[in-house]
């Protein structure tokens, strides 16, 4: 499946389905390789983003409940449940450690009603001997190999750093808001199922925004944890007259340190592993974009 961007507007606030093909997506639970995806000539689909950019992100929630899902379980795995039937997936990356635990229980839902799943694994420590076995089974598991996966890695490297600098207007420049920040890193998790048009839209973007007068708010704010399931909570902030700067999870989708291989890669990624990492990360971008 891939997904366009509207034709008004250089920012991609809403995903548009274009030419479905469901035999050729693979959804994803949370960020994982999508080198070896794009790499096996799959296009990577995050489901958190397809629900959560749904017309209607509650629909699908009592949808999931309706199919027999608990109405106490998180509303993000009900989502994903929904994202899944509503695109016709047949294919599932599950990431079962390293992200919510619900995620296991909801790969086993999907096993009964026929979608493939392939489990993923983020290794307690950063365990790289085990972070390279987890590598080298997906790709297996998708019929690539890591040097295919390793020359994607060096596109997406050029796409990111696109990416980055939209980062950089919006601490350094102020000339990005929050929202706009948070959709462009946030969507880096699949590149939006298009690498080109999406590293075309980004450069857009980048040449619109350095246009603009800088933001003038009093406070510079940062949002930690995982990406918000509240709409309009970017303009809320902005209206109490704060200017988000720092969006952490978001921006460790975009991959945002330099690295020579995947192992290196997802291990630095900070989201999956323990607190201590994310921790020394905050610290350092608290210091950078204060």
């Amino acid at each position: 499946m891939e997904f366009a961007f509207p034709d008004t507007t250089t920012f991609p606030a809403l995903l548009v389905p274009k030419e479905p093909s469901p035999e050729n997506s693979v959804g994803i639970t949370s960020t994982v390789p999508i080198e070896i995806i794009f790499a096996a000539g799959y296009v990577p689909v995050d489901l958190n983003n397809i629900f959560i950019t749904d017309d209607d992100p509650l629909w699908l929630v009592d949808k999931a409940e309706n199919a027999g899902l608990p109405r106490n379980n998180c509303a993000w795995i009900k989502g994903l449940f929904s994202a899944v039937k509503k695109l016709n997936i047949k294919k599932v990356i599950g990431v079962i450690e390293g992200d919510c635990s619900n995620t296991h229980a909801l790969m086993e839902v999907f096993g009964t009603e026929g979608v493939e799943v392939i489990p993923f694994k983020y290794p307690y420590g950063r365990d790289r001997t085990l972070l390279q076995a987890q590598l080298n089974t997906l790709a297996g598991a998708l019929g690539t190999d890591m040097e295919k996966a390793e020359t994607v890695k060096r596109e997406l490297d050029r796409v990111r750093s696109v990416v980055h600098e939209i980062d950089r207007l919006t601490y350094e420049e102020g000339k990005v808001t929050g929202e706009e920040n948070h959709i462009w890193t946030v969507s880096t998790s699949d590149m939006m199922g298009n690498v080109a048009l999406f590293e075309e839209k980004a450069k857009a973007f980048i040449a619109e925004a350095r246009e603009r007068a800088p933001i003038r708010h009093t406070v510079r704010l940062g949002y930690i944890g995982v990406p918000p399931i509240c709409g309009g909570i970017y303009n809320l902030i902005d209206e109490l007259d704060a200017h988000v700067v720092f969006n952490e999870i978001q921006r460790q989708f975009s991959m945002p340190y330099p690295t020579d291989n995947l192992i290196e890669q997802y291990a630095r990624y900070t989201y999956p592993y323990d607190a201590h990492g994310r921790l020394e990360d905050i610290a350092c971008e608290v210091e950078r974009r204060n």
